[in-house]
């Protein structure tokens, strides 16, 4: 599709893409000073988030989870390895495969990772269905998106191949 030059855009502040990307940015600087006592940043922290959920992954499935590609991830996974959250180690059945798991303390620091939901909620002013409600409604969109533009393998589920 090509751009129509003799249309002009529509303004900023009326464009969803601007609206989704500066409430992440939002949510973001909200979160940060309770990450930095917690020590990570926030895609060290959607990678744990990763790992709470399903420890022992691949660096292909961690990276296909978060849309990101497997050479963004692994600086990340090192600097979380140096700070003793995760191990990385090779898969014995594919040497090529790196497998990704959490330690004690890596685990442990999710029991600290509520307050940030809390906080959300709190400087939204919105209740837990809202919020629930319109994470749905992002989701939904995303996978609308994707499923028309091809990509993010996990909306279809399916893990990517790892060759790290």
């Amino acid at each position: 599709m090509s751009a129509n030059t003799s249309t002009p855009p529509v303004p900023l502040d009326d464009q969803l893409c601007f609206a989704i990307h500066s409430a992440g940015m939002a949510i973001q600087r909200l979160y940060k000073p309770m990450l930095d006592e917690m020590g990570l940043t926030y895609p060290q922290y959607l990678v744990l988030n990763v790992l709470w959920r399903e420890d022992g992954q691949s660096v292909g499935a961690i990276a296909a989870r978060l849309a990101l590609e497997s050479s963004t991830l692994t600086p990340l996974l090192k600097r979380l390895e140096a700070a003793g959250l995760l191990r990385r180690t090779r898969n014995p059945a594919n040497e090529r495969q790196v497998l990704i798991a959490l330690t004690d303390k890596g685990r442990d620091i999710r029991n600290g990772a509520g307050c940030l939901g809390m906080a959300l909620l709190a400087a939204s002013g919105q209740g837990a269905a809202d919020l629930g409600r319109l994470n749905r409604e992002m989701v939904d969109l995303r996978n609308a998106i994707y499923s028309r533009t091809g990509g993010w393998d996990a909306v279809a589920g399916v893990a990517a191949q790892d060759d790290d």
